[in-house]
């Protein structure tokens, strides 16, 4: 196994030497900490507002859902328009949607939250699939894993601390503070990637865009037998369904934080002692989404069995760990073992997504990523949805925390079992996308 230390000098050695993957990687630091930021705020004001965990699961929704619905249009644009492009217009329009947050400021105000979030989400789905996309056009194959870990672990250390500092800025600064923070990330990101330069060869195949083309199923048909063409493609962007399961913890967190471990004490009243709590518990994500790439990264390399490997094990610890927070007996416990969970959710991510960069034609990429973000989107909505209702039902967050963990054992079993599609002397004959 690689040391940590020679891992870290590739990071450093990308980071430094590419420019073009400096500045996506910049633009992402500034718009996800911006992002994590305003996550407590918002979950905390649905709640202080209705009172209802179900409101926060209808707002997680509207951040999940339309990707799934949005995903074949947005494809379709990444993979004829320059993606470049499509990145700036999508942080622009979301400057507007995030300032407009600064409008909520009473109960009778709340219901703008939601198409808000979902206008958002829109742009997200847009913007999402470009990023991925660009990877291998801006980095050589060869660091497609270290590029992808580095921008894994950063998501996870955005999460971490913009999390954490976002209940501190929410508790203390206030809400409005907080929105207009994540607005001008996006102005920043915006400039960032305006500044890239690199050949995007996709836009060569085709003429212009017209409007026409966007309602066009035939494109997304093209795509949908890309994929099925080759089962092990789709296996892979399955994949993720473990990580939608555990989208859930994006209700659990918020009530466990208000309703299971409130911080108290030190003058703090119940409203702030909630919010720090959830986001402890949501920083707590961030750190073991951090370190679980970084520990695996060394390992897998590009052999795509080992990353393989490492999907199974992601979805296994997964599911363990929220059986353990199901448990956990204090703040300190529920922490780690919310860290622990999602070391496995980080390695899950990394490694579907290089299968797929590395097993992806570059005309598909961008409705194959699209589709990947729909599948792991739309099983979040769900899982998010059913957690709010369940919660309201009387189902307690523990009870709920253990039984998320059973259901990831589901995806892990069918990952288990697909394991045999490279093994199939089928695949082998044909030889389709040898390892």
């Amino acid at each position: 196994m690689a040391s940590l230390s020679g891992t870290l000098s590739d990071y450093w050695r990308l980071a430094r030497g590419n420019r073009n993957f400096r500045r996506l990687w910049c633009a992402q630091i500034v718009s996800e900490m911006g992002d994590w930021f305003y996550a407590v705020a918002i979950y905390s004001l649905l709640l202080e507002f209705t009172g209802k965990a179900s409101s926060v699961g209808i707002a997680l929704v509207c951040q999940l859902l339309p990707q799934t619905f949005i995903g074949p249009m947005a494809g379709v644009i990444n993979d004829r328009i320059s993606r470049k492009k499509v990145m700036i217009a999508a942080d622009v329009a979301r400057v507007l949607i995030v300032g407009a947050m600064l409008l909520v400021r009473s109960r009778s105000m709340v219901w703008l939250v939601y198409p808000l979030l979902f206008l958002e989400t829109i742009m997200w789905g847009f913007f999402e699939p470009a990023r991925t996309a660009v990877l291998p056009n801006i980095t050589p194959q060869e660091d497609l894993i270290v590029a992808n870990t580095l921008q894994s672990t950063t998501w996870s250390a955005n999460f971490a601390i913009g999390a954490l500092l976002g209940g501190l800025a929410a508790a203390f600064l206030g809400r409005s503070a907080v929105f207009a923070i994540n607005a001008a990330t996006f102005v920043v990101s915006a400039l960032l990637i305006s500044r890239m330069d690199f050949r995007e060869s996709h836009t060569e195949l085709h003429g212009r865009l017209r409007l026409r083309e966007l309602v066009d199923f035939k494109p997304v048909a093209e795509g949908i037998r890309y994929v099925r063409s080759d089962k092990r493609l789709l296996a892979t962007m399955m994949a993720k369904t473990g990580i939608g399961i555990m989208g859930a913890s994006w209700v659990i967190f918020p009530v466990m934080g208000e309703r299971v471990f409130p911080l108290r004490g030190h003058g703090l009243s119940s409203a702030r002692g909630g919010m720090l709590s959830m986001s402890l518990l949501m920083a707590s994500r961030g750190m073991g989404s951090l370190v679980g790439p970084l520990l695996a990264a060394g390992w897998a390399g590009q052999n795509q069995g080992r990353l393989r490997r490492l999907i199974l094990t992601g979805l296994a610890i997964g599911g363990i760990g929220y059986m353990l927070l199901g448990t956990a007996p204090g703040l300190a416990l529920a922490c780690a073992a919310v860290m622990f969970a999602h070391m496995g959710g980080s390695n899950i991510w990394v490694s579907s997504t290089t299968l797929l960069q590395m097993n992806t034609e570059d005309r598909f990429r961008g409705r194959v990523f699209s589709a990947d973000l729909s599948v792991v989107t739309l099983m979040m909505a769900i899982s998010t949805f059913s957690a709010g209702r369940i919660l309201d039902a009387g189902i307690s967050a523990r009870e709920l925390a253990v039984g998320v963990g059973l259901t990831v054992m589901l995806p892990a079993a069918g990952w288990l079992w697909a394991q045999g599609l490279w093994k199939s002397a089928e695949y082998v004959k044909a030889g389709v996308r040898s390892q």
